[in-house]
């Protein structure tokens, strides 16, 4: 797969001019269209300039008043009757909204033809040229720049939040006459409001988010972003601080992926790269913008919606066979963890629930526990944090739920489920208080392609502008997705650190370290750093941020720390088990075919799943093995039915020898395991052998309109 890399092509622009404003909260409404494969509404962004940034960041004792054990939910708000002259409805579609504010407004002007120029469909995006005169709105007016592609952007507007009913406990000046200013003081009092006061939070923001426009917007679009102005509006904080945009995505757009799942029923969910969410949503993608969000989704009734959320929500049944669902988050995340899927899922319930777990996630909180569990400062900005909640502090499993589709149901309920609660259990034995109130797991369909998601070296994404834009190195490489060598190195340098700490020392620093930067972005250089001030001088030895850095993140191959280790662990028992069952595979396929003497058969041990990969690769490196060899190697550690790792490397075995029989071993490969699978493509593609040639292509054929667009690309450029 080595291709050239180009700049201009392999370079993910991040375009958000984040220096001068950052989104605070984002509200999305909604409506999932599965037959036009189109999802259609709104998103209000609310605003802080570039004059209060940091305001809200300092650490504080303060304990956050927020419900941690039980699975919170916001209470709906009534309907927000604002008066005025001339009413309307302001809603995505009638009669679907959760909240429903009526007031003055202007009539929506937003084009309904979807008829754009050539250069709009060429750029993948298109603009609405009768919203936005961008030809007279002056050089002078400040221009707000948003991460943006493969939407249909039909109206941009100012939001009315002063029209809201009792907003006007956010005005601090009464003086105020210009209008304008007092949206954005209302804004400004509402995205700063403190920690406790979260609901109420949440509340407003669902009422102003619904709440009239009161101007549209000059807006344009390129390939990457959307910029929006106002005349007359000259900087930052003179820009509304409250807009909503109207749009719509794209089927083919690259931040979601409408799809089927393991029963053949149609379903969409977010992919997260390589350009994160800009394509679902018009958002700042720098992970410096840091905000929270709620969202309210309606699709038909049969479907299910899952959503990063901070409760577990239940529909709401609509008319027209149609349910609603609502979500939230209250701590701060860049806009790119995002997520959504919208499926036929079904929901994994435990046959029974044991009274340890049942214990574990209602545990009460003793005097002996109110203290011994809160961090006693936060840095990070406010929220309600779980860590400075001593009941959140002794949960050991938070509420989880797992879905599937309907033909996994099975297979979920017996393998998945009954492991949740021991990992849940496990992390918080490590890492200390769950930094989420609860967890959703979804079986995504076989399509979904990232297996590696590695952001730029370092500090560094190329050169940052004074506004805040940059780019990604290499982020929009389509080869990108399948590099896994960022993990596998950084797995061997943890177990390498915990080696030279020892387990007791390291596992104590992962909790500290866990507990001082919760809540905030980090770079590895700050994990390396507070690792080495705590480990005690003598077994520092040579380690620095640098060599670490040099030995082990821009040294390509195998650091020699790494190649000593590979040397012990080799003489490890499970290692040593390993190799003696190598031997008699060896003798097995050495041996003629007529010798049957009872007395010298072969009894081969079981082996654990990584005892498996371990022999296959050692397998692998035999020049040759017999059919009747690998026969008996499938029979007798069952290897169609194991792990995806496993089957990876049963498969590679299954084309290096030209093993025709298990052929359909490695069809299935490739249909169900298709992120894996490029690289079985490159491996039939080398044999030059022409049945495993037209294998690999009557596999893209059949796969092809269901894979992601960089992986197919990857492929069709193997196989053509």
């Amino acid at each position: 797969m080595d291709r050239k890399l180009d700049p201009s092509r392999d370079d993910l622009p991040l375009m958000a001019n984040t220096s001068h404003i950052l989104v605070k909260h984002y509200a999305l409404d909604l409506d999932v269209d599965f037959e036009s494969q189109i999802m259609e509404g709104t998103i209000v962004l609310f605003f802080e300039s570039e004059n209060r940034f940091g305001k809200r960041s300092s650490c504080t004792e303060e304990t956050c008043q927020s419900e941690a054990i039980e699975a919170r939910t916001v209470r709906t708000p009534e309907p927000c009757h604002i008066p005025g002259t001339s009413t309307r409805t302001f809603s995505s579609k009638p009669g679907y909204s959760d909240f429903v504010i009526c007031g003055k407004g202007e009539k929506d002007t937003s084009g309904k033809d979807g008829n754009h120029d050539n250069w709009e469909q060429a750029s993948g995006i298109s603009s609405s040229k009768y919203c936005c005169d961008t030809g007279n709105h002056g050089s002078e007016d400040f221009v707000l720049v948003l991460d943006c592609c493969d939407l249909s952007v039909l109206k941009v507007e100012e939001v009315d939040v002063a029209a809201v009913p009792g907003i006007e406990k956010f005005t601090r000046s009464p003086k105020l006459t210009v209008v304008s200013e007092l949206r954005n003081q209302i804004v400004r009092e509402l995205v700063t409001l403190p920690a406790d006061r979260w609901r109420e939070q949440l509340d407003y923001f669902a009422c102003c988010s619904q709440a009239p426009g009161c101007g549209e917007l000059l807006f344009d679009t390129d390939t990457w972003s959307l910029q929006i102005r106002k005349r007359g509006a000259q900087t930052a904080t003179d820009f509304p601080h409250a807009i909503r945009i109207r749009y719509r995505t794209n089927p083919q757009g690259r931040s979601v992926t409408w799809t089927s799942d393991q029963s053949g029923r149609p379903c969409v969910y977010t992919m997260g790269s390589p350009i994160n969410n800009r394509a679902l949503f018009p958002c700042q993608e720098p992970p410096v913008a840091m905000s929270t969000w709620q969202a309210t989704v309606r699709a038909a009734a049969s479907f299910v919606v899952l959503m990063s959320g901070e409760h577990s929500a239940k529909p709401t049944q609509l008319q027209e066979g149609r349910s609603s669902w609502h979500y939230y988050v209250t701590m701060p995340m860049p806009a790119s963890t995002f997520t959504i899927a919208v499926g036929s899922w079904i929901e994994m319930k435990p046959e029974t629930c044991s009274s340890n777990d049942l214990a574990a996630e209602r545990r009460s909180v003793s005097p002996s526990d109110a203290d011994s569990g809160c961090v006693g400062v936060c840095c990070h900005m406010d929220y309600p944090c779980r860590f400075q909640n001593a009941s959140a502090a002794i949960q050991e499993i938070i509420p989880h739920r797992v879905f599937a589709p309907v033909c996994l149901q099975g297979a979920c309920q017996e393998t998945l489920l009954p492991l949740v609660p021991p990992c849940l259990s496990a992390a918080h034995s490590v890492l200390g208080t769950h930094p989420f109130s609860r967890l959703d797991i979804l079986i995504i369909p076989a399509n979904f392609p990232s297996l590696g998601m590695a952001r730029p070296n370092k500090e560094k994404t190329g050169y940052v502008s004074d506004s805040g834009s940059s780019v990604v190195k290499h982020g929009l490489n389509p080869e990108k997705v399948f590099m896994q060598v960022h993990y596998l190195k950084g797995y061997f340098l943890l177990r390498f650190l915990a080696r030279r700490l020892g387990d007791d020392t390291y596992f104590s620093f992962l909790r500290k370290f866990v507990h001082t930067f919760h809540g905030q972005l980090i770079l590895s250089q700050d994990f390396l750093q507070m690792l080495l001030e705590n480990i005690p001088e003598e077994k520092r030895l040579e380690l620095s941020v640098e060599s670490i850095f040099q030995d082990w993140l821009e040294s390509s191959g195998i650091p020699q720390p790494l190649q000593t280790e590979r040397q012990a662990g080799a003489e490890c028992g499970l290692a040593r088990q390993v190799g003696v069952e190598v031997e008699k595979w060896n003798r097995v396929s050495r041996r003629p075919r007529k010798r049957k003497r009872r007395g010298t058969e072969e009894v081969f041990e079981k082996l654990l799943p990584d005892q498996l990969v371990l022999l296959l690769e050692h397998l692998l490196e035999q020049k040759t093995l017999n059919p009747r060899t690998l026969q008996r190697l499938e029979r007798t550690y069952h290897l169609p039915q194991q792990d995806a790792e496993v089957r990876h490397r049963w498969c590679e075995l299954i084309v290096k020898h030209k093993y025709t029989k298990a052929y359909k071993n490695v069809e299935r490969f490739l249909q169900e395991d298709q992120a894996m699978g490029i690289y079985l493509y490159g491996e039939l593609m080398l044999s030059e052998d022409s049945r495993q040639q037209r294998l690999a292509r009557r596999c893209f054929e059949l796969t092809k309109g269901q894979m992601d667009a960089c992986s197919a690309q990857v492929v069709a450029e193997m196989l053509f």
